[in-house]
């Protein structure tokens, strides 16, 4: 998923479409964990990016994904980038 989410819309509350935004994103993230892995990966991992456009996106783990989107709500910012793609993860022992 690479995409551009506006913030702001006409036809619903702010905390209604930031609502909307995150249901979105975990869908995503749901579905993708959903597909079939090959024999040799042990789960899905997820490569993310998030910043205000594409070129300043920086790299964040997937579970700071929702507090990156409340910093741009808090400051009041129109749109942001975000950037989720999956890997295949192999576990290593310890």
């Amino acid at each position: 998923m690479k995409k551009t989410f506006l913030l702001t819309t006409s036809n619903k509350s702010p905390e209604r479409h930031l609502d909307s935004i995150k249901h979105e994103i975990k869908k995503y993230i749901a579905r993708e964990r959903r597909k079939l892995l090959s024999e040799d990966v042990d789960f899905w991992d997820f490569d993310c990016k998030i910043g205000n456009n594409e070129q300043e996106a920086s790299a964040i783990h997937i579970s700071e994904i929702n507090s990156k989107i409340m910093s741009f709500v808090t400051d009041d910012k129109e749109s942001f980038y975000l950037e989720i793609l999956a890997k295949p993860g192999i576990r290593t022992k310890k």
